[in-house]
C-alpha cells in the first residue's frame, strides 16, 4: 500500500499534457502536514526549481504513529529534467524509502518520455498474478516526481477549470498506471500558509495498467476510489501550478496532505 500511496501523492497532481510553454524561472518550497482520519501522522516537503527549460524537484515524507498500522517509515526522492513546451521530460529519478528497517530504492533513467533503465532494489517478489509491464508501457510516461510540475498552456488564468482536464501516464519503476483528472470546483486559500488566492480543485481517478495484482484487495479499492482530489496553486514567475492540498481516501480513513507553508518566489534560480 505504501508504494501506491506515495505514487498517488506524487502523481495525482500532475498536469503535464498541456500545450504551450511554461514561463520563465521560479521556485517553490512547501511544508505539508499529514493527517489520517483527522489525526496527525507525519510531515512532508516539496522543493521545486524551474530555470528556463530546466527543472529539479526534491521531495520527502515521514510517517508514523497511528499509520504504523498501514505503513510506518520515511522516504525521499529527486527528479530533474527539462521542459518540452509544457511537458516535463525527466532525465533522472530516484526514490529511497525505509519501512520497518527495510530499505527500498528505485532509480530510473529516461529519454523523451521513454524509460531507458529502471532498477528496483530489492527486486519485487515474483507473483503469478502480477500483470507484466510491457515495453510499450514504458513509453510516453512521466516519473512520479516530474509529474508534480504542472504547466498550463496559453496566457490566460492559471487557476481555471481547463487546468484539470488531463490524463497522466505514470511509471514508478514497478507499476504503470494512469491518473485521470477532471475539474471539480474553485476554492480560495486564506493565506495562513503564506499563499492567499484562488486554487483549482481537481478530482482524480487511479487506473492501473500493468505491474499490479488485479485481484489484490488494495488494488481493487484504489481503482474504485472516488475520494481523490488535489488543490493547485500557482508558482510565482511561472505558468506552473503546485499542490497545496491533496486528499486520498484509504481503507482506514481519509489521508489529507495540506500545506502549512507555501513559499514561492520569482527570484532568479541557480542553473541546475
Amino acid at each position: 500500500m505504501k508504494a501506491v500511496l506515495f505514487a498517488l501523492i506524487c502523481s495525482t497532481v500532475a498536469l503535464a499534457n498541456a500545450d504551450g510553454a511554461a514561463a520563465a524561472s521560479g521556485r517553490v518550497t512547501v511544508k505539508y502536514s499529514l493527517g489520517l482520519a483527522g489525526l496527525p501522522i507525519g510531515t512532508a516537503s516539496l522543493s521545486a526549481v524551474i530555470t528556463n527549460d530546466n527543472y529539479r524537484i526534491d521531495a520527502a515524507a515521514r510517517i508514523g504513529g497511528i499509520l504504523a498500522l498501514l505503513s510506518d517509515g520515511r522516504g525521499s526522492g529527486t527528479a530533474s529534467g527539462r521542459m518540452n513546451g509544457a511537458k516535463p521530460l525527466s532525465n533522472g529519478y530516484a526514490l529511497s524509502s525505509m519501512s520497518s528497517d527495510k530499505l527500498q530504492t528505485v532509480r530510473m533513467s529516461m529519454a523523451s518520455g521513454t524509460i531507458t533503465k529502471a532498477e528496483v532494489s530489492p527486486p519485487l517478489t515474483f507473483r503469478r498474478d502480477r500483470i507484466p509491464v510491457a515495453a510499450n508501457d514504458k513509453r510516453g510516461v512521466l516519473d512520479p516526481l516530474s509529474a508534480l510540475l504542472m504547466p498550463v498552456a496559453g496566457s490566460g488564468d492559471l487557476t481555471s477549470p481547463a487546468a484539470c482536464n488531463r490524463t497522466l501516464n505514470v511509471f514508478d519503476g514497478a507499476q504503470r498506471f494512469d491518473v485521470a483528472l477532471t475539474y471539480s470546483r474553485m476554492e480560495r486559500i486564506a493565506g495562513e500558509s503564506g499563499y492567499s488566492g484562488p486554487a483549482v480543485v481537481c478530482s482524480a481517478r487511479y487506473v492501473p495498467i500493468s505491474g499490479h495484482r488485479p485481484k489484490r484487495e488494495q488494488t481493487r479499492f484504489m481503482a474504485a476510489n472516488r475520494d481523490l482530489e488535489v488543490w493547485l496553486a500557482p508558482i510565482a514567475g511561472t505558468r506552473v501550478l503546485a499542490p497545496w492540498r491533496i486528499v486520498v481516501g484509504t481503507q482506514i480513513g481519509r489521508l489529507t496532505i495540506e500545506a502549512t507553508r507555501f513559499s514561492t518566489s520569482t527570484e532568479s534560480a541557480d542553473k541546475i
